[in-house]
Protein backbone atom coordinates (compact mmCIF):
# COMPACT_ATOMS: atom_id res chain seq x y z
CA UNK A 1 0.00 0.00 0.00
CA UNK A 2 1.12 3.24 -1.05
CA UNK A 3 1.50 6.28 1.63
CA UNK A 4 -1.04 8.98 -0.02
CA UNK A 5 -3.02 11.73 1.96
CA UNK A 6 -5.88 9.14 1.83
CA UNK A 7 -3.56 6.63 3.89
CA UNK A 8 -1.07 8.28 5.80
CA UNK A 9 1.79 6.04 7.26
CA UNK A 10 0.36 6.80 10.96
CA UNK A 11 -2.91 5.34 10.38
CA UNK A 12 -2.17 1.88 8.27
CA UNK A 13 -5.18 -0.37 7.96
CA UNK A 14 -5.95 -2.58 10.72
CA UNK A 15 -4.48 -6.18 10.22
CA UNK A 16 -6.96 -9.17 11.00
CA UNK A 17 -5.95 -11.82 14.26
CA UNK A 18 -4.18 -14.84 13.23
CA UNK A 19 -6.20 -17.62 13.68
CA UNK A 20 -5.49 -20.39 15.75
CA UNK A 21 -4.45 -23.86 14.56
CA UNK A 22 -7.25 -26.20 15.58
CA UNK A 23 -3.84 -28.07 17.07
CA UNK A 24 -3.64 -25.08 19.47
CA UNK A 25 -7.06 -25.88 21.40
CA UNK A 26 -6.50 -29.02 24.09
CA UNK A 27 -10.01 -30.01 23.98
CA UNK A 28 -9.82 -29.54 27.96
CA UNK A 29 -12.54 -26.57 28.19
CA UNK A 30 -10.34 -23.66 28.98
CA UNK A 31 -12.14 -20.61 29.71
CA UNK A 32 -10.96 -18.64 27.34
CA UNK A 33 -10.23 -20.95 25.27
CA UNK A 34 -8.14 -19.33 22.17
CA UNK A 35 -11.00 -19.64 19.61
CA UNK A 36 -12.34 -17.57 22.07
CA UNK A 37 -9.99 -14.74 22.41
CA UNK A 38 -9.99 -15.24 18.62
CA UNK A 39 -13.61 -14.51 18.40
CA UNK A 40 -12.59 -11.29 20.67
CA UNK A 41 -10.14 -10.29 18.42
CA UNK A 42 -11.91 -10.78 15.76
CA UNK A 43 -14.70 -8.72 16.89
CA UNK A 44 -12.62 -5.87 17.80
CA UNK A 45 -10.52 -6.08 14.53
CA UNK A 46 -14.07 -5.61 12.50
CA UNK A 47 -14.65 -2.38 14.73
CA UNK A 48 -11.77 -0.98 14.16
CA UNK A 49 -11.46 -1.89 10.25
CA UNK A 50 -14.72 -0.20 10.17
CA UNK A 51 -13.79 3.01 11.87
CA UNK A 52 -10.86 2.97 9.90
CA UNK A 53 -13.08 2.46 6.42
CA UNK A 54 -14.82 5.56 7.52
CA UNK A 55 -11.44 7.52 7.67
CA UNK A 56 -10.53 6.42 4.34
CA UNK A 57 -13.62 6.09 2.30
CA UNK A 58 -12.90 4.69 -1.01
CA UNK A 59 -9.80 2.33 0.33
Amino acid sequence: MVDTPANPPDDPRPEPPPEPDPSDCCGEGCVPCVFDAYEAALERYKAALAAWQARHPGC
